[in-house]
C-alpha cells in the first residue's frame, strides 16, 4: 500500500531520489505532492517535499477526474466572460455533457496579443484587447500565477486540466505554482478548441450589453450586435474591470454592495538584490532560481494593512489600462523568470465602510480618479505612453533630494517610465501608510529599501470594489433569479485559481438544477 511522507528535507546539493532510496530501499513508483523552498536564516536553503510512495510492484492511483455526464438539457447556460471563472465553468459544463454559450468582448488570444503589443510599444490602446480584456482574462493571460489561499476540492481538478492543455506538470505540486505568460498563451488556444469540439459555442468580439429580465427572473442576454440569446441560467464572469456591466446591473436593479479592496503602487528591484536578501551566500545557486517574497504590515490602531501582492520574480512591470484616459500598472513573468528585475504590488487596504459609507460606487470612483490623475501627470511631464515612476528613496522622503529628483534607472516596463511624484498622486493617507509599510518591510528584509529600487503607478486593479451580491446556497443574485455572479468581477475570488474554482462551483450548482 502506498505511503505518504511529509516534510522531507533535501539540501540543495542533494537529490530527492537518493534520500528516498535511503528511506525506502525497495520502493516502487512515487509522485511529488508538494515542493517548497525553505530559506530561513537559521540554516542553509533546502527543499521540503511531501511525496506518495508505492511499494515495489504496485502502481500509484493518480486521479484523472473523470466526470459523469448528464442528459443533454434543452436550455444552454450562457457565460459572459472568458477569464478563469468563465473558461472553467464552460469546461465543467462540456465535460458533464452540457452544451453552453460563451461570450467575450475581446478577441482570441492571438489577436489580443497584437493589441497588447501595440499599446506597450506605441501607446495605442485597444479598449477590447488589453491586459484585462480578451480571451483568458486579466490574471490568467498576463502571468499565470496560481497561488491561492482558498481551500477548495476543485483545486486539483483545475491544475490537472491546465496540465492536460499544456501547462508545466510541476504546477500540481509546487508551493508557488506558476505557468508563465509565454506558456499560458499555448494553453488557452488548446482549451478553447476543446470547448468548441465538445459543445461550447464561443462568440469573440461580442460584448454583452444587457442582461434580459422578465420581472426578477433572468431570461437571457442581448449583445452589442442586437442579438438575443435566451436562457434562465446566465453566469456573469466579466472580471474586475468591467465597470460598464456593473453600471448596467445597477440600472436594472440588481443588488450591489460596496466592497473593501486594495490599491497602491508597484515596486521594482534588481532580482539579484532580492536573491541576495533571501538566499544570502547561496543566491547564485542554479537550483534556487529567482527568489520571491511575501510581506505584510498591519496597523492595529487603524486596522489598515499594507502588503505585497502579485509578486513577480524575474518579471516585468506592465501598463494594464482599459480606458484611454487612465494609466494602470500590473506585473508579469515568463515561465523561466529570467528578467533581471523583480517586482510586486505594494498596496493599502481600503475599508469601504470607513471611507465611503453607503456609496456603493465609492471605491470605483477613487480607482478612476487615481488612474486619470496618473495619466494627466505623465502628460504634464511631457510623456505619452510611459508609466509614472519614482525612485524609492525619493518616495520615502516625501520630497526630492536637494539636487532634484533622482534619475530613474532602466527598468523592465516595455512602455518605459517617466519621473513623476507618485507620493503626491496618491491620497496623503495612502502615501503615509505605504511609506510606513516599506520601512517596516526593510526591517524584516534588510536591503529592501535601496536607492536603485523604484516605484510605478497606479496599482489599482487588485480586485473589484463592488460585489454583485449572491445567495450563499443557490449562488444566484439575491434579487434576480438565474443570474450567477462569478469570479473576481463579482467579488467572489482573488486570483486565477480561486476564480476558476468559483466558475466550477457555479456550473455544478446549475447542473443540479438541470438534472
Amino acid at each position: 500500500m502506498a505511503k505518504i511522507f511529509n516534510n522531507i528535507e533535501i539540501p540543495i546539493d542533494q537529490d530527492l531520489e537518493e534520500k528516498l532510496q535511503w528511506m525506502v530501499p525497495e520502493h516502487g513508483p512515487y509522485r511529488i505532492l508538494r515542493q517548497s523552498v525553505d530559506a530561513r536564516r537559521a540554516h542553509s536553503p533546502h527543499f521540503v517535499y511531501s511525496i506518495e510512495v508505492a511499494e515495489k510492484g504496485e502502481t500509484l492511483n493518480i486521479p484523472e477526474f473523470n466526470l459523469e455526464k448528464i442528459a443533454t438539457p434543452k436550455e444552454k447556460p450562457l457565460i459572459v466572460g472568458t477569464g478563469p471563472a468563465g473558461l472553467f465553468a464552460a469546461l465543467r459544463f462540456v465535460e458533464r455533457g452540457v452544451p453552453c454559450v460563451l461570450f467575450e468582448r475581446g478577441s482570441d488570444s492571438g489577436a489580443r496579443m497584437k493589441g497588447i503589443n501595440q499599446y506597450w510599444r506605441h501607446g495605442k490602446l485597444d479598449t477590447r484587447n488589453n491586459v484585462c480584456y480578451g480571451e483568458g482574462g486579466a490574471g490568467l493571460y498576463s502571468d499565470g500565477k496560481l497561488i491561492t489561499r482558498i481551500k477548495s476540492p476543485h483545486i486539483p481538478y483545475v491544475m490537472n486540466r491546465l496540465v492536460r492543455f499544456g501547462a508545466p506538470a510541476e504546477i500540481q505540486w509546487l508551493s508557488n505554482p506558476h505557468v508563465g505568460s509565454d506558456r499560458i498563451r499555448r494553453v488557452i488556444p488548446k482549451l478553447r478548441e476543446f470547448l468548441k469540439a465538445n459543445g461550447c459555442e464561443i462568440h469573440f468580439n461580442t460584448q454583452v450589453t444587457e442582461i434580459l429580465m422578465e420581472g426578477k427572473q433572468t431570461v437571457g442576454v442581448r449583445t452589442e450586435h442586437g442579438t438575443e440569446f435566451r436562457s434562465p441560467h446566465v453566469i456573469l464572469a466579466t472580471g474586475h474591470s468591467a465597470e460598464d456591466m456593473i453600471n448596467h446591473l445597477n440600472d436594472i436593479g440588481v443588488h450591489l454592495d460596496g466592497k473593501s479592496f486594495a490599491m497602491g503602487l508597484r515596486i521594482e528591484h534588481s532580482q539579484a538584490d532580492i536573491n541576495k536578501i533571501q538566499y544570502r551566500q547561496f543566491s547564485e545557486h542554479p537550483k534556487l532560481g529567482a527568489a520571491n517574497y511575501k510581506l505584510a504590515d498591519h496597523d492595529d490602531k487603524t486596522g489598515i494593512g499594507v502588503y505585497s501582492f502579485c509578486m513577480c520574480p524575474g518579471g516585468y512591470v506592465l501598463s494594464a489600462g482599459t480606458e484611454e484616459d487612465g494609466i494602470v500598472c500590473n506585473g508579469m513573468s515568463n515561465y523561466n523568470r529570467n528578467s533581471p528585475f523583480a517586482n510586486a504590488a505594494i498596496v493599502v487596504s481600503i475599508d469601504h465602510n470607513k471611507l465611503f459609507g453607503n456609496d456603493v460606487f465609492g471605491g470605483m470612483k477613487l480607482r478612476r480618479q487615481l488612474e486619470t490623475q496618473a495619466l494627466k501627470s505623465v502628460r504634464a511631464a511631457g510623456g505619452t505612453k510611459e508609466l509614472p515612476a519614482q525612485n524609492l528613496l525619493d518616495f520615502l522622503g516625501g520630497t526630492h533630494s536637494k539636487k532634484g529628483p533622482r534619475d530613474l534607472r532602466p527598468g523592465s516596463s516595455p512602455s518605459g517610465a517617466i519621473n513623476i511624484r507618485l507620493d503626491e498622486i496618491l491620497p496623503s493617507h495612502m502615501t503615509k501608510r505605504i511609506q510606513e509599510g516599506l520601512n517596516k518591510f526593510n526591517r524584516n528584509m534588510k536591503g529592501f529599501v535601496v536607492e536603485n529600487a523604484q516605484l510605478y503607478g497606479i496599482e489599482s486593479r487588485t480586485s473589484c470594489p463592488v460585489r454583485v451580491t449572491r445567495d450563499n446556497e443557490t449562488l444566484q443574485s439575491i434579487t434576480h433569479a438565474g443570474l450567477y455572479p462569478a469570479g473576481e468581477g463579482a467579488g467572489y475570488a482573488g486570483g486565477i485559481t480561486s476564480a476558476a474554482c468559483d466558475g466550477i462551483k457555479i456550473a455544478e450548482k446549475i447542473i443540479e438544477q438541470l438534472q
